[in-house]
């Protein structure tokens, strides 16, 4: 029988769809046909393939091949289905034996001399292909990353090893993680002087997970501050790394060494955030999983772009609606801001020209549900020459990376995650307040005309200052000390900055 199936897997997101490869030898003109809604790489893979047999001493069957990568109705792209195809012809025309085929799939593209060059999403098929019992091939370059998934993966050079392989005469070598480099060091914390309250901000948000934004003039701190975030967090843990490895497994990117920090240009559309195209792909805000997004000068975004932030703030992935697909992505990160005052960014000066409606749609192009979603608003106040040189160095990174690890242990072992993820009902169990706190809190909410979903943020911050100075309990002075750091709600814009 002319037939033979191979496996291979398709690039969906970070899931790996199965694709089942059916190639099959019929008498007539010789001809080579490819179906099941290829992609123009896909549909190039002829050439490739047929180079790749002849240029490796096999024989190309002269006859009539038909390709069908099922499921018909899901996209193929890329050449990631050249191996599985090769494969598939020399099983199907007899040149290897079929029977080990159940056993494997194939993800490879063939370069003419029938090398293997590396493919993306490498991670996310050794995942899956682990899930269905198989053993995964794939080219060398691929399989560091791949490792990781800690299955049966096995790598080669080329089609001839490949095929050595399913003979039975030579074994293929198990894929091998990538070394760990050392990662580049973070900028530390002893950096900056001065700021108290936005270093304490910085640290009470590292601890609990929470969205921060500063605001203040120019050249206070602001960004400096947040690039110091990376260094007080707490290292990723084995299942944080596997799905940060899987995110930029699927966008063809090299996975960080640590978590990520993501700070795109103000001049970043929509689609380069939330991810897309016309074959979606991730985008900052799924990059910046488990790790740190950073929005510098944040009004100067698009508007329209940000608003895509207010589902991802709340549910933790993004979903991309195409006409040819449907893409889920994580997207749990921390977002980190920075704004001015004004335009100008010097309100209140003497140099300050902007007029109140300059001001008034400055301040607007941050809409109040977005605000509603960001924990922490504080303000980073201008310093004074003097106030520079008398401040000494501040605390290093690593004695607040200390608190924060503490304290986040503390958070896993009550509730099993951190408080910036708790819900409705884990809110009212793990943040259970004293009516002297409850009457507090009603009071301040009540004349600062703060929303449901503020006052919910308000309880996880004071949780985590709670959890900070090691208290079972929350009590006033952390529920004030949370209301503090919301300084930019609606109610009160126009006299608070």
């Amino acid at each position: 029988m002319s037939l033979s199936i191979t496996y291979s897997r398709a690039q969906l997101g970070v899931s790996a769809p199965l694709v089942t490869v059916e190639t099959h030898l019929a008498n007539g003109l010789p001809a080579f046909h490819i179906v099941g809604l290829p992609e123009a790489a896909v549909r190039e893979s002829r050439d490739r393939v047929r180079s790749a047999l002849i240029n490796s001493h096999f024989e190309f069957p002269q006859r009539r091949i038909t390709v069908n990568l099922a499921p018909a109705d899901l996209p193929k792209e890329g050449g990631r289905y050249d191996l599985a195809i090769a494969v598939g012809i020399l099983a199907a025309s007899g040149q290897i034996p079929r029977d080990p085929l159940d056993n494997y799939e194939f993800i490879g593209e063939l370069a003419l001399t029938g090398a293997l060059r590396e493919v993306p999403g490498a991670l996310p098929a050794a995942i899956a292909c682990g899930a269905a019992g198989r053993r995964l091939v794939l080219p060398r370059e691929s399989g560091g990353e791949a490792a990781l998934a800690e299955t049966d993966v096995k790598v080669a050079a080329s089609l001839l090893q490949v095929c050595a392989e399913l003979h039975g005469r030579e074994q293929l070598s198990e894929a091998q993680r990538e070394a760990e480099d050392n990662a580049p060091a973070c900028a530390d914390l002893a950096d900056v002087r001065g700021q108290l309250k936005a270093r304490r901000a910085l640290e009470v948000a590292a601890a609990g997970g929470h969205h921060l934004l500063f605001y203040g003039p120019p050249g206070t701190g602001k960004t400096m501050l947040a690039s110091r975030l990376p260094g007080i967090l707490p290292p990723p843990g084995g299942d944080e790394l596997i799905e940060v490895a899987a995110v930029y497994s699927s966008a063809g990117l090299a996975r960080p060494q640590q978590r990520p920090f993501r700070a795109p240009h103000h001049s970043a559309s929509a689609t380069a955030l939330a991810g897309g195209g016309t074959q979606p792909k991730p985008g900052e805000i799924s990059l910046a999983h488990r790790g740190v997004l950073f929005l510098d000068e944040m009004p100067e975004f698009p508007r329209h772009a940000l608003e895509i932030l207010r589902e991802p703030l709340e549910t933790g992935q993004v979903h991309i609606a195409r006409a040819r697909a449907q893409v889920t992505y994580p997207a749990n990160f921390q977002l980190v801001a920075a704004m001015n005052p004004c335009p100008c960014g010097y309100l209140g000066e003497p140099r300050c020209r902007c007029t109140p409606d300059q001001i008034d749609r400055y301040r607007n192009k941050l809409s109040g549900p977005l605000l509603d979603r960001i924990d922490m608003q504080v303000e980073v106040a201008a310093m004074s020459a003097s106030q520079l040189q008398d401040s000494p160095p501040g605390e290093c990174s690593a004695a607040v990376r200390k608190r924060v690890i503490a304290a986040r242990e503390r958070q896993l072992h009550r509730q099993g995650k951190i408080n910036a993820q708790l819900n409705g009902s884990e809110l009212d169990r793990f943040c259970a307040l004293g009516q002297s706190e409850q009457a507090l809190l009603r009071h301040s909410v009540e004349r600062l005309g703060l929303s449901a979903r503020s006052y919910h943020r308000v309880l996880r911050v004071a949780r985590t200052l709670a959890d900070l100075a090691g208290e079972a309990h929350i009590g006033a002075g952390q529920i004030a000390e949370a209301l503090a750091y919301r300084n930019l709600d609606r109610r009160q814009l126009t006299a608070e900055i």
